[in-house]
């Protein structure tokens, strides 16, 4: 079975945090996401995530924290998701591959449809963020 490894930002503005809807061409379409992609291989997850939100999202980052990794097993595949609590250097967020954005308060991630890897994503950062117990 393939086994992918995936950087993904948790963006923060203003007490807020930016989720990104996979657009209907997608795998897993429709569905909301931490915005990053895969690690090439030679590439460190925090210049893929750089790489890859640049190219997405047309924006720059900075990397607060690294939150701990979590491993997801789809019916086709692997994923391991390597998270990053980030801050917004750039104000335009461009979609190049997404369908949509949306900022949302932390205690509101729960009401979008997310991608089932990113949910103990979601609750790490949540108890990080001493949000929930």
């Amino acid at each position: 079975m393939k086994h992918i490894h995936v950087s993904c930002a948790i963006i923060e503005r203003n007490g807020l945090v930016l989720a990104a809807q996979r657009n209907s061409h997608m795998s897993m379409p429709l569905k909301w996401e931490f915005p990053g992609g895969k690690i090439d291989g030679g590439e460190s997850a925090e210049e893929c995530l750089r790489r890859e939100l640049a190219e997405e999202l047309c924006i720059e980052i900075g990397i607060n924290r690294r939150l701990a990794s979590h491993t997801h097993h789809y019916e086709a595949f692997t994923v391991t998701l390597h998270p990053f609590v980030c801050s917004l250097k750039t104000e335009q967020i461009v979609l190049h591959e997404h369908r949509a954005v949306t900022w949302l308060p932390p205690e509101s991630l729960h009401t979008l449809d997310w991608a089932e890897a990113d949910w103990p994503i979601i609750a790490d950062y949540l108890q990080n963020a001493g949000l929930e117990g």
